[in-house]
């Protein structure tokens, strides 16, 4: 049968725009005979566009859901239909009228492994931030209760918004990864438990470092009018948008010049855009942070009125090793829930008493937030991926020395070194040689494990290395 081209012909002025779709899309007329294919749909069935142009749908989509919209004249939307081997699509399909003339019908589809694929970049993604978020709820962390290294510190933080006379403004110092931004987010929490600020307050967050220029900084924190700088529109800055509720200046040291404005700010309840000249009225409680000690580099009366209560968090290394035990558990525990969360997965995971040793006694320069980073880092390693996973819903994880991804501090490393011969398997000669050999080829232990794994023998590094240090003395 003769295509009916004209009434298609409008379709042309479209060509461009349909050709740039990652959509297939295919027109046919009301037999079902392609009027239009573009360059996707053509892809997904290995041919052409003026191959297909002419034919049957049927020969290329043999379950073509518009073979049903062509039959029953009605939309069908978003459904998932199975085609050849592993190619998915989901599909929509509307008929083509025009008045009460059926002219036939169109089809927009896309491979929904594409869809699929979006949905595990975003799961992973939600679970890296779950992972990696900060803890809110005081009975999640680790020397806030009772007699713990910070449990002082909690209680003067609450202090700064729930006293009779308050709240106050304050100041957080502490190393970098202490935990600055967790208390300060304490302090938010508490202050609307306790009615200081209402529960829909805002916490507004900024850090001051950011910025290579003050002056940016400082249009951020105050906003700016029309005309300030070139370019510049009128906006509201931090100090509006955080009414009401509490603002959290990090490294509040990068104020530089314009701590005059801040100080103007506290103290008169009023703040100025930058290239204004209108008194804006603002109600905020101000946290400042710094891993600088703010008393040497603020304006001494600036200090003042912000440090009417000063925090100082320790870094890691300050706290005691039952505190990092415990932290250590708590990050694993918390990978444990998000692996269940994410991935219906439940999930065991134990360390090696070396491990466990070399985790605890690293230096952490970033604190706690590195610790957790190479907790994480380290299960990772010792995890199997998700497609090899297949259906199986329970995991049980090893994480051994091997799956740390740091090199370790000198004190873990003699641990390890001085393990004793009991603790280690004795050699046989067989073995013994073949160590001997490829240490003088210029291997280090680590490379020899791997070199012995591949002939089946499956020896800790760490345990060569003691051999190799043994065998050294004896040669000495």
């Amino acid at each position: 049968m003769p295509l009916n081209m004209e009434k298609f012909e409008s379709l042309r002025l479209y060509d461009q725009i349909l050709e740039s779709c990652d959509e297939g899309v295919n027109v046919a007329d009301e037999n079902g005979i392609l009027v239009y294919v573009n360059q996707t749909s053509a892809n997904y069935c290995n041919s052409t566009p003026s191959e297909m142009i002419g034919k049957s749908i049927e020969l290329f989509y043999p379950s073509a859901m518009m073979l049903d919209v062509l039959k029953n004249h009605q939309a069908i939307y978003n459904r998932r239909i199975h085609f050849i081997g592993q190619k998915r699509y989901m599909c929509s399909s509307f008929p083509i009228f025009d008045g009460a003339d059926f002219l036939g019908a169109y089809s927009i589809f896309r491979d929904v492994r594409q869809i699929e694929e979006l949905d595990y970049q975003v799961k992973l993604l939600q679970q890296k931030l779950h992972l990696s978020a900060t803890e809110t709820d005081v009975n999640d962390l680790i020397g806030f209760q009772f007699g713990g290294t910070l449990s002082s510190v909690y209680s003067k933080a609450k202090r700064t918004v729930g006293s009779l006379g308050g709240p106050r403004h304050s100041i957080i110092t502490g190393e970098s990864g202490t935990g600055k931004t967790m208390l300060a987010n304490l302090i938010y929490e508490y202050a609307k438990t306790v009615g200081v600020i209402e529960k829909d307050a805002p916490f507004i967050e900024i850090n001051c470092a950011q910025f290579s220029n003050p002056d940016i900084a400082a249009m951020e924190i105050f906003g700016s009018e029309e005309g300030a700088y070139t370019g510049s529109k009128s906006k509201k800055g931090l100090f509006e948008q955080a009414s009401g509720g509490i603002l959290f200046l990090d490294e509040a040291h990068a104020l530089d010049h314009y701590q005059n404005m801040l100080l103007k700010a506290i103290e008169s309840g009023v703040i100025r855009r930058i290239g204004g000249s209108k008194n804006i009225p603002i109600n905020v409680i101000i946290i400042a942070a710094s891993t600088k000690r703010l008393e040497e580099v603020l304006l001494p009366e600036l200090y003042q009125r912000l440090a009417q209560y000063e925090m100082y968090l320790p870094a890691l290394k300050e706290r005691s090793m039952e505190e990092k035990e415990v932290l250590l558990r708590h990050f694993v525990q918390k990978y444990e829930e998000s692996v269940k969360r994410f991935h219906k997965i439940t999930c065991h995971i134990s360390l090696t008493e070396a491990a466990k040793h070399a985790l605890l006694t690293a230096e952490y320069p970033r604190n706690i937030r590195q610790f957790r980073d190479v907790i994480n880092s380290s299960i990772d390693a010792a995890c199997p991926l998700l497609e090899d996973m297949k259906d199986k819903t329970t995991l049980e994880v090893l994480v051994s020395l091997e799956n740390l991804p740091f090199a370790f501090s000198k004190k873990a490393d003699d641990y390890l070194l001085q393990a004793s011969e009991s603790e280690a398997k004795k050699l046989s000669d067989s073995i013994e040689s073949q160590i001997l050999q490829l240490a003088s080829s210029g291997m280090g232990p680590r490379k020899i494990s791997h070199k012995l794994a591949e002939n089946g023998i499956h020896l800790p590094y760490y345990k060569i290395a003691y051999y190799l240090k043994k065998q050294k003395k004896r040669s000495n």
